[in-house]
């Protein structure tokens, strides 16, 4: 079975002993960067370790989290759906593991990114040669000040966009609502339980 917004929680208080947390990305630039610049806002005083492991697809990534979870408190799986095989199969292996959570994203990262601007619930396919990411990615580049947005080239976009995080936030938790109820969730992303579980451990 799916895990849900629920199944997060929060992130401990201040005040107690902080957990150690590794956070996998499949995204080597774009995604991986965002979440280390979040960790840095929230001044997080904790382990938290944004890696790459080579292997992109959903399966291997849950499986290299499977493999270093006993070094750590909570694993956090970033996987763009888009167009990957093995993502079912991903989500399987990630609801039997105790600490494991897979932070999901129909179709990729970018789409977070659309939800810092407007409530989209687009659904996203493959249109000729270009991938439902890549569609994804023409749609952000139409949003204010992101014409220009390349993958894995906006090194700055967390600082950019940090005044519209509260409106993501709120975009992000309304679709994810949503998509729940009526069983679609292309479009839909989990990036703000993320982020609101480390705002949660956030250093006083």
């Amino acid at each position: 079975m799916a895990r849900t917004s629920n199944s997060f929680g929060r992130g401990k208080s201040s005040k107690a002993p902080q957990p150690t947390v590794l956070v996998i990305c499949e995204d080597l630039k774009s995604g991986k960067k965002y979440i280390e610049d979040a960790a840095f806002n929230y001044r997080v005083r904790l382990t938290v370790e944004i890696v790459h492991i080579g292997k992109t697809d959903p399966k291997n990534i849950v499986i290299e989290g499977q493999r270093r979870l006993m070094k750590y408190d909570r694993v956090f799986c970033v996987l763009d759906r888009d167009s990957h095989a093995s993502w079912d199969e991903a989500h399987r292996m990630a609801a039997k593991t105790p600490k494991l959570e897979i932070v999901a994203t129909y179709p990729c990262f970018e789409y977070w990114l659309i939800l810092h601007f407007r409530n989209n619930r687009k659904p996203y396919v493959r249109e000729g040669n270009r991938s439902p990411g890549d569609c994804c990615v023409a749609d952000l580049r139409q949003c204010e000040s992101m014409e220009q947005y390349a993958k894995g080239k906006d090194d700055r976009v967390f600082d950019r966009l940090l005044n519209r995080l509260p409106g993501a936030k709120s975009n992000a938790a309304a679709v994810l609502s949503q998509s729940e109820k009526d069983g679609e969730k292309n479009p839909s992303t989990q990036m703000h339980l993320l982020l609101g579980y480390l705002e949660g451990l956030e250093a006083e």
